[in-house]
Order: C-alpha cells, then sequence, then structure tokens
C-alpha cells in the first residue's frame, strides 16, 4: 500500500517541531513534506531531517501560490501550523492578514486545483483568541460561543478570517482545531511588554508544546489506519490540557514566585501594570472531545513550572538562598519587579499607555481612566475572584438538545434573531449544516453563511468583523454578543475602533 504523505507547516516551530519529533518514528506509514521559511532558524532546526528517506524538506514562502501548489497536491493530511503570532502580529497587522490568511487560502485553493477537495485532509489551526477576553464571571467557554477578538489583536482578526474560509470552503475533510496557550521552554523565556496585557485574574487552560504534537501525530495516525470516526471532521475543536492545565495568571505568578522562596507578592507584583481586560483566555467546557478522541494529554502545569526553572538555571538556588535572608523577599522582589519594569514601559507596555495618556489604549485594557486610578497600589489589597468552578453556560440561540439531524430554517431565524438579525432564507434542507442562508444583521448588512459556521463557529456577519471593534453598539442589538461584554464591562466603557485591514485587502494581491 502506498504511503500517505503528510505535510507540515511550520515545521521547524514550537508546534510544528514537537510534531515532527514525534511524527519521525512513523515513517513506516507516511511519508512527510516538511515546509518552513527559508532562514537560519528554520535551516538549523530541519537540517537533521534532510536528505532521510521518505521525508522531504521544503524552504520557502506559504504566499508563493506555486510552490505551496506543488507541495499540496500529492499530500493526502496537511497540517497548516504556521502562523504569524503576537505580539509581532499586532505589530504589523497587514503582514498578519496576509500570512495568516493568505497561507490558508492558497492551501485550500491548491487543494481545489488538485482535484482532491474530496480525499485530502486540511487541518487548521486556530486560536482562543478568536474568542478574546472572557474575564470571571465568564471564564468558562465553548465552541459556538461568540467571537470577540481583542482591540488591537490582529492575530486572532486574520485567524478569524482563515477560519471562516476554511469552514465554508466546501472541502469534504477540513477541521479547525483553536489552540490555547502553548507552555513549555519557549512560553518560559517569553520578555515582551504583552505578559501585562495578561490580566491577573485572567484564566487560560493551557497545553503543553509536547502534548500538542502528541494529538497532531496522533490524528495523522489515526486517519491513515482508518481508526478515526469520519464524524471528526467538518468541526471546529478547542484545544486544551484539562484540568491539570488550568490557572489564573496569578495563581501562575504564586507558583512561580513561591518555587523562589517569594511567598509574599506585594514585593514583586503591581497591580497598575497590569491589564484587566481585552485579553484572552477561558477554561473549556468542551476539550476533552479532542482528547476523548487521541488521547493526547500527558502534561500538567508543573511541566511550565520546571521549564521557568531551568531557564533561570543557577539562579534558582541564589534566590532560595536570598529569599530566606532577613529583608530577603522584598530584595529579590524589587530586582524582579525593575527587570520586569522594563518590558511594561516600552511600546505596546501597559505603564508606557498611562505615561502617554493614550485614552484609547487606556480604555481598551482597564475601560476608562477612572478605572485604572481605582486598582490598588498593593496586590494585597486587590479584591480577588473566588467563584472559579462556578460555570455559566452561554446561550447559543437554539435548541441544541435537537439532534443535529432535524435542525430547520425555524431554528436558524431564531438563531439570527437572537444575534440581532434576520434569516433572509425562508427555506433549508433540514439537517444541512453546510448549505449557505441568506442572512442581514443588526447594522443592516448582508450576507450568506451556513449554519455549521453561525451555530458552531460563533461566526456571523463578516462586514461587522472587518470594520471595526464595535462591541459597546453590538451589545445594545445583539443579545447573544452582549452574553460576552456586559458581565465584564462599565456601563459607560467602550468606544468604536476603527480595523486597518481585513482579507478583502489581501485576497486578490
Amino acid at each position: 500500500m502506498k504511503k500517505k504523505r503528510v505535510m507540515i507547516t511550520g515545521a521547524a516551530g514550537n508546534m510544528g517541531g514537537e510534531t515532527l519529533k514525534l511524527l519521525i518514528n512513523d515513517l513506516a506509514k507516511c511519508e512527510l513534506l516538511l515546509f518552513d521559511l527559508d532562514n537560519p532558524n528554520s535551516r538549523e532546526k530541519l537540517k537533521p531531517y534532510e536528505g532521510l528517506s521518505g521525508v522531504k524538506v521544503v524552504y520557502g514562502n506559504l504566499l508563493d501560490r506555486n510552490l505551496v501548489y506543488e507541495c499540496v497536491k500529492d499530500a493526502d493530511i496537511v497540517l497548516h501550523i504556521a502562523a504569524f503570532v503576537s505580539p509581532a502580529a499586532d505589530e504589523f497587522p497587514e503582514r498578519a492578514m496576509q500570512i495568516n490568511y493568505g497561507s490558508a487560502k492558497n492551501i485550500v485553493d491548491s487543494i481545489k486545483k488538485s482535484g482532491r477537495a474530496d480525499t485530502t485532509r486540511f487541518v487548521n489551526i486556530g486560536t482562543i483568541a478568536e474568542t478574546g477576553d472572557r474575564m470571571p464571571p465568564i471564564h468558562w467557554g465553548r465552541v459556538g460561543d461568540p467571537l470577540k477578538p481583542s482591540v488591537y489583536d490582529y492575530y486572532a482578526v486574520s485567524k478569524i478570517a482563515a477560519e471562516r474560509m476554511v469552514i465554508e470552503s466546501g472541502l469534504s475533510y477540513w477541521v479547525s482545531l483553536r489552540q490555547t496557550g502553548i507552555m513549555g521552554p519557549a512560553m518560559s523565556k517569553i520578555q515582551d511588554p504583552i505578559m501585562f496585557h495578561n490580566c491577573l485574574e485572567n484564566v487560560l487552560e493551557y497545553v503543553s508544546d509536547r502534548d500538542s504534537g502528541r494529538l497532531m501525530r496522533n490524528l495523522c495516525i489515526q486517519d491513515i489506519d482508518g481508526e478515526l470516526d469520519k464524524g471528526f471532521w467538518q468541526h471546529i475543536y478547542n484545544i486544551g490540557g484539562g484540568e491539570s492545565c488550568r490557572v489564573s495568571t496569578l495563581e501562575m505568578y504564586q507558583v512561580l514566585y513561591g518555587k523562589l522562596g517569594i511567598t509574599n507578592l506585594d514585593h514583586v507584583i503591581d497591580p497598575k501594570w497590569y491589564a484587566t481586560r481585552n485579553f484572552h483566555g477561558q477554561y473549556y467546557l468542551d476539550s476533552d472531545k479532542l482528547e476523548d478522541y487521541f488521547h493526547f494529554r500527558r502534561d500538567s502545569m508543573e511541566y511550565f513550572y520546571q521549564s521557568y526553572l531551568d531557564n533561570l538555571g543557577a539562579l534558582v538556588p541564589v534566590a532560595k538562598v536570598i529569599t530566606k535572608l532577613p529583608g530577603g523577599q522584598k530584595f529579590m522582589g524589587a530586582m524582579i519587579k525593575r527587570t520586569m519594569k522594563k518590558q511594561a514601559v516600552k511600546e505596546r507596555g501597559t505603564l508606557r499607555f498611562i505615561e502617554d495618556n493614550d485614552i484609547e489604549k487606556i480604555e481598551a485594557y482597564w475601560g476608562s481612566k477612572k478605572n485604572w486610578e481605582s486598582i490598588p497600589g498593593k496586590l494585597s489589597e486587590m479584591k480577588k475572584f473566588t467563584d472559579w468552578n462556578k460555570v455559566i453556560k452561554l446561550d447559543h440561540g437554539y435548541d441544541e438538545n435537537k439532534p443535529a439531524s432535524q435542525l430547520n430554517i425555524e431554528d436558524m431565524k431564531g438563531a439570527a434573531k437572537f444575534r440581532g438579525g434576520e434569516c433572509l432564507s425562508t427555506e433549508m434542507t433540514k439537517g444541512d449544516w453546510a448549505e449557505k442562508l441568506n442572512f442581514k444583521c443588526a447594522f443592516g448588512h448582508t450576507f450568506s453563511a451556513s449554519p455549521k459556521l453561525v451555530l458552531e463557529g460563533g461566526h456571523f456577519c463578516p462586514q461587522c468583523e472587518r470594520e471595526s471593534w464595535n462591541y459597546k453598539e453590538r451589545a445594545k442589538r445583539e443579545p447573544f454578543f452582549a452574553q460576552v461584554w456586559n458581565p465584564i464591562q462599565g456601563k459607560d466603557d467602550g468606544r468604536e475602533y476603527k480595523k486597518i485591514v481585513s482579507e478583502l485587502d489581501i485576497e486578490d494581491k
């Protein structure tokens, strides 16, 4: 039997590299095509695989349509892991859209051009950032919840555009896996202003780089072996590490600094340096779905904590000695704060927003200047959320207990109304989640979309998504969206922020 060919984009990256480490042991069942940019980093990481029987390494750009076609035309499974991610994506919005949307579009177009739209498996990696800010008390979420990319988060914006295109692509075997925060050695080395965008009471259900690779490997091999249920395809899933990977930002700091002997976080954390909204993260109600399919989870948060300590190296035993001395915690805390402040005052840093009196940024990350001023100067004085296990399950606007095969036009009309709009179509094939229907949104824009995109994906009006972050006004008109805005915003918080790029800007380039 001819071996299946698996193409991995971003093969030299974090998640792609871990996928490669595992799939390289399965060359008896598959051939690998490894794709990454032609730069010294990629060359160094992929050099050990060059010349191996059953492995082809291609260096190039996913925006090169001819090259992408040559790679995709014979691929049985495409794992599209490559991406231009934050924080760089926030600094270069056009590039983020060009790469993250453009690369996915080129792959989908190549699959169709090859005449294999009914057989090639396309695994799209989305992101938790698509659903944006889910601060307590709405910190539990699932696929189908409203999309709400945070203001200025062009990584999320580009991934939303790409996912919409994939869902509506007409491919027989597509899947979109929304990746969460990837913990491991790479995360432990992050030194960037974005660390202060991650609110102290924000939560994330992380997954390790190793478990992410195991997920990708198991997906491929189960499909190759004919063991993967066809019902897995044409869906959206959340990737998460499960209960042992759920943590708030503050809890993570408590553990990390505790391992250095710092028990009083007043010495090291100034609450006024941290945003109180406009990041992304949630605990998942549905991440076990992927675990049930692929049994990929092995790591807990302890893996990240150990990676952090390993990164610090010889500083760890020194810190443990110092923090046991009188005044030692205060001394170590002051040293750490000085280092961290260098990031907070940089471009995109939260302290820079305050120092520059950048009202638009201040309102995005705190709601108002008044809100920021009301934050206590000491962590110990901050009122802390405690009801982490309470689940507020959002309404998706239709009867989810009804069998999917029974979905009808009345369900779609009700769902559209709950989204502040209207389903203009008068009929649909019962149970057809892929057939496009016509809609009008709360702002009068008309568009077509499938029930899959709207109900399972949480997408709705593409024009609203392209134009701006206009969440305050949307919450007034859309009961569906109000569920993720009103509980975590003040009555007077919110303004419209125009977006500077959409997928339409780069589609024909």
